[in-house]
C-alpha cells in the first residue's frame, strides 16, 4: 500500500484458504473476539479482573492485568473500537511489512507492557488503572508515521503532521480532565514506538539522534600500522649476466621490441659500464 516489503521475516503465520494471515490480522481478530465476548458477559465482574488496577496487582498478585487490560473493550464504545481496529489493520500491516513479523511482535509487546509497568510503579504511591487499547494502537500509528513521515493521508496531509496533530489533541483532552496517568500512558506509547523504529534505522535522518547513538556505541579500536619502507632492488653484480637476455632480444627482434622495463635495464647496465673503472 504505502511501501514495499523490506524484511525477509514478513511471512504469513497461517493461511485460510488462499488468504495469508499475518500477525496484524491475528491481533485484530483477537481484539474483535474479546469485544464480542464483553458484549455477552457484561458487567464489571470478570472485566474488572482483566482491566489494569494497580491495587489488585500489588495486593492480590493479579499480574496478568499488565497485558489483559488492552483486550477490555466496553460495549458502549464499539463505534470507536471499529475505527481503532481499522487503523490497526491498515497501519499495523505496513509496520509489520517493513520491520518483519518478529520485530513487530516485539514492538507490540513493548507498547502493551511499558505503560502498565510504569503505572504499576506509580501505583505504589497512588492507585492507577487502565482499560482499552487506544494509546497502544496510536503508538502503532506513530511507528507508521516514523517509517513513512511524508506519506500523504486524508486531505493530502502528511503522516507526520497527522500524528503530531492527533497527539496534541489527545494531550490537551487529557489535561482538561486532569488525567495525568492517561497522559503518561499516551506519551510513553508514542516515545516507545518512535525510538523502537529509530533503533532499527528507519525514518528520516535526525542529527541529534545520530549524535546520541554515537555516544553509546563502542569506539573503534585503532591499530598501529608499521610504516612501509620501499624495497631496495638488488642488482646482479655481473652486468653481462643481467643484460645478455636483453641484448639477445635486440639481435633477434630489434631494439623496438624492448619493453619499458627492458629499456631501463639496458640504460642502467650502460651507466654501470661507463662508471666502472678500466
Amino acid at each position: 500500500m504505502f511501501g514495499v516489503t523490506t524484511s525477509d521475516d514478513y511471512q504469513p503465520v497461517t493461511w485460510v484458504g488462499r488468504h495469508p494471515i499475518y500477525v496484524t490480522t491475528l491481533l485484530v481478530g483477537l481484539h474483535v473476539f474479546a469485544a464480542i465476548v464483553a458484549c455477552f458477559i457484561g458487567g464489571a465482574g470478570i472485566l474488572g479482573h482483566l482491566a489494569f488496577d494497580s491495587a489488585l496487582v500489588w495486593q492480590r498478585g493479579e499480574f496478568w492485568q499488565l497485558a489483559t487490560y488492552a483486550f477490555v473493550h466496553s460495549p458502549s464504545g464499539l463505534l470507536w473500537f471499529a475505527i481503532e481496529m481499522y487503523m490497526l489493520f491498515v497501519f499495523g500491516r505496513e509496520v509489520e511489512r517493513f520491520i518483519g513479523s518478529r520485530a513487530f511482535i516485539v514492538l507490540y509487546l513493548v507498547l502493551l507492557l511499558a505503560p502498565t509497568l510504569l503505572l504499576m510503579l506509580w501505583g505504589i504511591s497512588e492507585r492507577t488503572g487502565l482499560a482499552g487499547s487506544p494509546a497502544l494502537h496510536f503508538g502503532i500509528f506513530v511507528a507508521f508515521a516514523t517509517i513513512y513521515p511524508n506519506v500523504e493521508l486524508l486531505l493530502r496531509i502528511m503522516a507526520k503532521w497527522v500524528a503530531i496533530a492527533l497527539a496534541a489533541i489527545y494531550t490537551f483532552q487529557l489535561i482538561a480532565f486532569r488525567d495525568w496517568s492517561g497522559m503518561t500512558v499516551l506519551w510513553v506509547s508514542m516515545a516507545a514506538a518512535f525510538f523502537f523504529i529509530r533503533s532499527r534505522g528507519a525514518g528520516p535522518e535526525l542529527v541529534w539522534w545520530g549524535d546520541l547513538k554515537s555516544r553509546w556505541q563502542p569506539k573503534p579500536k585503532f591499530h598501529v600500522v608499521p610504516r612501509s619502507t620501499p624495497r631496495r632492488v638488488v642488482e646482479s653484480e655481473n652486468v653481462h649476466e643481467s643484460i645478455d637476455p636483453v641484448l639477445d632480444k635486440i639481435s633477434k627482434q630489434g631494439i623496438n621490441s624492448l619493453t619499458a622495463s627492458e629499456r631501463r635495464a639496458l640504460d642502467r647496465a650502460r651507466n654501470r659500464l661507463l662508471k666502472k673503472p678500466q
